[in-house]
């Protein structure tokens, strides 16, 4: 049986701000910003941040991502599945994530990445997927939050 997840908060970047939270047969995060832009940076932090061990990270070299989605929380969804395919799928871990622009549904970021090394680089958990389970993202003014289950 999988040891319920205790709480975990980190400041590692400028203010980023998250926690994990216990859920049966996966686990998920609760994320926050004082706007969208910085709540979806935070996102893609937490999430590497509980995948490797961010501070080992560099940033060598950089790539922009546009997503799309149907609603705020579709966004989330899109955003962090593109950022875990450079993983799962090209074995690249991000160590920034900088939204350039962010409007009704549509982002665009400049993600700054290095290659896997395995004598070099921690892998702390494996996620599958991100889902749709209980997404939440939410917020007005100068509180934003989301919730996001992923499969592991």
């Amino acid at each position: 049986m999988k040891k319920p997840l205790e709480p975990v908060f980190s400041t590692r970047i400028s203010n980023m701000n998250y926690k994990l939270i216990d859920h049966t047969a996966d686990f998920g995060i609760e994320v926050y910003g004082t706007r969208l832009k910085e709540l979806f940076e935070n996102a893609a932090g937490a999430m590497y941040d509980v995948i490797t061990d961010t501070n080992r990270l560099n940033a060598l070299s950089e790539i922009n991502i546009n997503i799309s989605g149907e609603d705020w929380p579709d966004l989330m969804v899109n955003w962090l599945r593109e950022l875990l395919y450079l993983w799962t799928g090209k074995g690249l871990l991000v160590k920034i994530a900088d939204i350039v622009s962010i409007s009704e549904y549509t982002l665009s970021a400049n993600v700054k990445y290095e290659p896997y090394v395995p004598a070099r680089h921690l892998i702390k958990s494996e996620l599958k997927a991100v889902t749709y389970h209980q997404i939440e993202v939410e917020g007005k003014n100068s509180e934003w939050k989301a919730r996001i289950i992923f499969d592991v």
